[in-house]
């Protein structure tokens, strides 16, 4: 009788295993947290970028939006945060994100909440929540300068960072600042930029690349807010963006980790 060959029935046994297939990795989350509607489009072509790559990509937006619209005859009120909360949702499709997030807080009065401090901690507690529910492995938000010197925008960028420091549910670390150059500011005010609110080089790090495609997404998006931008605005922005961006856009890191001993060194 032959003996059994082992080495070609172990072959076998290892052809016929099942095979453990590699799971494909979980999409990242990106969250963007702004205090209005149309704040968004200074890092347009990033949430449009990463959309694009398969990340969820979130707007939030903390105001209702019914004090604002520079170009349009709706009276201040209910209308108009309607109108806006419909040109975010336009916004939010053109740049292919998902679905955004309003917390229909009172629009410019943001920074009289610094004053009250239960208003403060329901505002925190909101934002929290909602971070801890969509749970981002990045941030984009306002710097200290609120980009413009807005207190709405000041206020939101100043929770997020709290939140990120504190290391409340679901925040990740990476936090980065959103900013506008003063030609930016120029163009849409020809008063320009209050003094000190625009980050110096060094500290603009990060840069994301963006394709064309992010650009014309972000393009579309910026024309849907028809109460914050005319057509001529629109016209004399965009082009001034895509010059500055030159095909990255520029964030700042929130904070390093680095450890250290020594406040001078």
């Amino acid at each position: 009788m032959r003996a059994p060959n082992l080495i070609a029935h172990a072959a076998a046994a290892t052809l016929l295993a099942p095979v453990a297939l590699a799971q494909p990795a979980a999409p990242r989350t990106l969250v963007a947290v702004f205090a209005h509607a149309d704040d968004e489009g200074i890092v347009g072509p990033v949430l449009a970028r990463y959309a694009r790559e398969g990340a969820h990509v979130y707007v939030v937006v903390a105001t209702d939006g019914a004090q604002g619209g520079a170009h349009t005859d709706i009276p201040r009120g209910p209308e108009l945060a309607r109108v806006r909360a419909d040109e975010l949702r336009c916004a939010s499709q053109a740049l292919g994100i998902r679905e955004p997030v309003t917390l229909d807080f009172p629009d410019a009065k943001l920074g009289d909440y610094a004053a009250d401090p239960s208003l403060l901690y329901r505002l925190t507690q909101r934002i929290a929540d909602e971070l801890q529910r969509l749970r981002p492995d990045a941030i984009v938000t306002f710097g200290p300068d609120g980009a413009t010197g807005h207190p709405d925008h000041r206020l939101v960028g100043d929770v997020v960072t709290q939140l990120v420091r504190a290391g409340a549910p679901g925040v990740p670390e990476r936090l980065f600042y959103a900013w506008i150059p003063v030609e930016g500011m120029q163009a849409m005010n020809p008063r320009g930029a209050p003094p000190m609110l625009v980050p110096q080089a060094k500290y603009l790090s990060m840069r994301v690349s963006v394709a064309p495609a992010d650009l014309d997404a972000a393009r579309r998006a910026m024309a849907c807010h028809h109460t914050q931008y005319s057509a001529e605005v629109v016209a004399r922005i965009v082009p001034l963006q895509e010059r500055t961006w030159n095909g990255a856009v520029s964030l700042a890191r929130a904070f390093s980790t680095a450890p250290g001993t020594d406040l001078f060194r």
